[in-house]
């Protein structure tokens, strides 16, 4: 029997949330049907998607592999459908997008896509810069709409923001480090490692934080700009990393396996959104990127 649209729905709610019970919360079922359709996708395509342990599910490779598949189909089908919906009256214009580092690979790239097949005349212009920045552009009109992380948005009186994702922060280690296997991850166990500190878009200054509330002062061995690298470093077993879930990916680009634990506590999350001035009039090649978005995200069960 051939895999169904659903189930791939339900393999990439699980394969994000990395937890069977998250993603039927997420996506308002049972978990048994959540389970039963990954079962039935496994028979169908004739691989392991998940790894099965006490702790939960961990994506196989093969996973990892199927889920950019998985995420191209449902987009399809998803433009399927609104090539059907009202015609869009611009056929033309300009869109000002402004991002922050973190969510430029992992958030934009998709969003953009879907908005280029359904408004192909539009001209988009983009720029990566730090938040703050972004602010200020959005502020004094030079951006029509930013993609980025607004946990810590600073202008909440003049800018507008709609959260996108929320991302919880986990703790990143290398296959067969002894934490991996722990019932429980504690602020202390953390504060013995050697962490490998993320410093874009405000990460380092939310994880500082972070630790700082658990009580652990952790020694930092590397400081770095680039997730690729963090995760080479972890997957090396150069140190730990603590960061949000949303840019997880369970393997290096050397092939490394990277595994992901949550930590106990009351851990923050990280929150990705739009942002737009307040009481601004949106072009409507913004307005057809906001709407974009939202279809997005509700799409995700989010």
């Amino acid at each position: 029997m051939a895999f169904t649209l659903r189930q791939l729905q339900y393999f990439i709610a699980v394969a994000e949330q990395g937890s069977v019970t998250r993603a039927a919360q997420n996506l308002s079922i049972s978990q048994s049907s959540v389970t039963e359709a990954i079962k039935e996708l496994e028979g169908d395509l004739g691989v392991e998607l998940f790894e099965r342990h006490p702790r939960g599910l961990s994506i196989t490779h093969n996973g990892h592999q199927f889920l950019r598949h998985a995420t191209k189909i449902l987009a399809t089908v998803s433009d399927a459908r609104n090539a059907f919906s009202e015609t869009k009256e611009n056929t033309g214009g300009k869109l000002n997008i402004g991002v922050t580092s973190l969510v430029a690979g992992y958030v934009l790239s998709d969003l953009l896509a879907r908005y280029r097949r359904a408004c192909p005349g539009v001209e988009v212009s983009a720029i990566e810069d730090n938040g703050s920045y972004l602010e200020h552009l959005l502020i004094g009109g030079e951006l029509d709409v930013a993609v980025m992380v607004i946990s810590n948005l600073r202008d909440r009186m003049a800018l507008q923001a709609e959260i996108l994702e929320t991302s919880p922060y986990r703790l990143w280690l290398p296959m067969g480090h002894p934490l991996v296997s722990a019932d429980i991850i504690s602020s202390a166990d953390i504060a013995r490692e050697p962490l490998i500190m993320l410093t874009i878009d405000e990460i380092e200054e939310n994880t500082g934080k972070l630790l700082a509330a658990l009580g652990a002062r952790p020694h930092v061995a590397f400081r770095t700009r680039s997730v690729e690298a963090v995760r080479s470093l972890v997957a090396t077993g150069a140190g730990v990393a603590l960061l949000p879930d949303l840019v997880y990916r369970p393997w290096s680009l050397e092939g490394d396996r990277i595994e992901s634990r949550d930590v106990s506590g009351a851990l923050p999350v990280v929150q990705v959104g739009m942002v737009w001035r307040k009481g601004s009039s949106l072009p409507q090649a913004a307005r057809d990127f906001v709407g974009i978005a939202e279809a997005l995200r509700s799409g995700r069960g989010r």
